[in-house]
């Protein structure tokens, strides 16, 4: 059906099988003509240049690179077009993708950019009528077979971004307080002005004079001073009296600081491993947690794309504690939350802190004073390093039940005996087991 003038003479070069087939019958369904089948291994340069195809179609596979190697000054000659296309993906392609493979490659063949299946071909003009089957093409596919939560926690972590919705602010209606009169006003108001005092409860009301009968005259304030400019003597000030002298017991005491020991620097510290369905365990985790949680909390969540610090700020909003990024050199601090980027380790020398690289975060952690947990998500290959962990006398967990969208490291820690329930079941007895 594709027949035309046009169609140029082509050599496939493939190893014999199911995709050689599959191509020789693409060549012929397109209109072409194979002028020579060879597997690239057993051709001669001669025989290539004899059958004089302008066209050459090669089924790439590892096994023919060393003759393709061989066949390079030949297949690169100006007047031949070279076609690759993959063997493990031409022995299966069928149906709806073969039938378009197809159309593209009579396109080639015959020299014209009609790629339309047949009966639509007045339609070329139109942008829209190249639409065909399937999802349109993306910039990388990370995320084509991820789950739904995936792309839930994704949206959490970016939500920091999203702006807020200002467009409406509720007006503020001010309080009615009453009126507060400074002294100068108050001594300039005029008698009749003043507001009559209410009678006390239980007295009979006063009797009213009239003004004309009155003896004492209305005094006026207004040219008063509260300083007499003339004749002031400054009176000398009192001294104040001298402080109470020291103890003598403790002036004659040799007194010394006692070196407090920083808080996260003995070795401990709680680590949370979370994944897919993590955000929102992380999230209810830490607000669990109380205000004075003396642990240092680090947080491993790998991202898709590493967008820790809105990460930060989204933790930041569910716990009172301090939340940041860890950072390389910075030692840990009690009580604060630390978010652990990609390639992030731990060094015990000189009190527990952040360093370069990959590393075992559990082999710098004192086991009697650290706690791990294993939320959704969490690597099931930290499974047994975590057990062995609590052999050493660590304190660990993991989630399971409703709102865990990946329990299947977490399970294996509820089968070994340890602590698992939801996260804010972890957070509780966390918090019991390092108070105590």
């Amino acid at each position: 059906m594709y027949a035309n003038d046009t169609t140029k003479p082509v050599a496939l070069l493939a190893r014999a099988g199911a995709a050689r087939e599959r191509l020789r019958e693409a060549i012929a369904a397109a209109g072409g003509h194979v002028v020579l089948e060879e597997d690239p291994n057993q051709l001669d340069g001669a025989a290539l240049e004899a059958a004089a195809p302008q066209v050459v179609l090669v089924a790439l596979e590892p096994a023919v690179e060393d003759a393709l190697e061989r066949l390079e000054p030949l297949l690169e000659a100006p007047h031949l077009t070279l076609m690759f296309e993959e063997a493990e993906l031409a022995a299966r392609r069928e149906g709806w993708e073969a039938q378009r493979w197809i159309r593209h490659l009579a396109a080639k063949l015959q020299g014209h950019g009609n790629v339309l299946p047949p009966g639509q071909e007045d339609d070329a003009a139109e942008p829209a009528a190249a639409l065909e089957p399937g999802l349109p093409e993306r910039p990388a596919d990370r995320h084509v077979d991820a789950p739904l939560q995936f792309h839930l926690d994704e949206a959490f972590v970016e939500s920091v971004d999203v702006p807020a919705d200002a467009l409406y602010v509720p007006p503020v209606v001010p309080e009615e307080r009453p009126q507060v009169l400074s002294f100068e006003e108050l001594i300039a108001t005029p008698a009749a002005e003043s507001p009559p005092l209410p009678e006390p409860a239980g007295t009979e009301p006063a009797v009213q004079v009239p003004a004309a009968e009155t003896t004492a005259p209305v005094m006026d304030f207004s040219k008063w001073s509260l300083v007499e400019e003339e004749g002031y003597q400054e009176v000398a000030a009192t001294p104040e009296a001298p402080p109470p002298p020291a103890l003598a017991s403790l002036l004659n005491t040799s007194l010394s600081l006692v070196d407090i020991e920083e808080e996260g620097a003995d070795g401990g510290a709680v680590l949370l491993f979370a994944g897919i369905g993590g955000p929102d365990a992380v999230r209810r985790v830490l607000a669990g947690l109380p205000e004075d949680f003396a642990r240092p909390v680090l947080v491993q969540l790998r991202l898709d794309g590493g967008r820790y610090a809105n990460l930060v700020k989204q933790m930041s909003r569910a716990t009172s504690l301090p939340v940041s990024l860890a950072e390389p050199g910075v030692s840990l601090a009690g009580g604060n939350v630390y978010i652990l980027p990609d390639a992030t380790s731990l060094s015990s020398e000189g009190g527990l802190r952040f360093g370069d690289g990959q590393g075992d975060l559990l082999e710098a952690l004192d086991p009697v004073r650290s706690a791990v947990m294993l939320l959704s998500g969490a690597d099931v290959g930290l499974v047994e390093p975590v057990l062995a962990f609590a052999e050493r006398g660590g304190w660990v967990a993991g989630q399971i039940g409703e709102g865990c969208y990946d329990p299947a490291a977490a399970s294996q820690l509820a089968v070994a005996g340890k602590p698992a329930g939801d996260p804010e079941y972890l957070a509780a007895e966390l918090a019991t087991h390092c108070a105590g």
